[in-house]
């Protein structure tokens, strides 16, 4: 005879309170190193392109640098909603944060966030280079490496909520 084993509604999924959550995807962020930055175009379609972004901030507000013309600043002028998504090294995770993005132009960030290597890309630092930040509204995270499990009904990921709107 075969068993087959059923979820009953009363399968809860696990709880995870924010700081684990939080501690987590800095770690998968940070083995991670590239992530893809979504943004909306006029039409409302999504466009993602692979970012080399810096170690996210203790609330986890994402800076990037980028390119003052590039089709991504027009796109974040237009809609500030933003998604930047992490798989873990292994592949085994994933952080997935939708924020609100701001341009930035000012010395002192541009300088603080900034790479040498960089030096060819923006010959023109005041002109050509522009920053993104992303500040999180919520943040889903899912990874077998760090025991973070997805809610076995739905399947839908634990979530930290920065912000109660966007």
């Amino acid at each position: 005879m075969m068993s087959v084993k059923l979820y009953s509604q009363e399968a809860k999924p696990k709880q995870y309170s924010d700081q684990q959550l939080m501690e987590a995807a800095k770690k998968i962020i940070a083995d991670a190193g590239t992530s893809a930055l979504i943004t909306l175009d006029s039409e409302g379609i999504p466009r993602a392109r692979a970012m080399d972004g810096f170690a996210p901030e203790d609330d986890l507000t994402i800076w990037f640098g980028t390119n003052s013309r590039s089709r991504k600043v027009t796109q974040i002028k237009n809609d500030p909603r933003v998604s930047i998504y992490y798989i873990d090294s292994d592949a085994s995770g994933y952080v997935l944060i939708h924020g609100i993005a701001q341009l930035v132009n000012d010395s002192v960030s541009k300088e603080k966030y900034w790479r040498d290597a960089w030096d060819i890309y923006y010959p023109d630092i005041t002109n050509d280079y522009l920053l993104i930040k992303v500040v999180p509204v919520w943040m889903e995270v899912l990874s077998d490496a760090y025991g973070i499990a997805n809610d076995p009904i739905t399947w839908e990921p634990p979530r930290v909520v920065f912000q109660a709107t966007d």
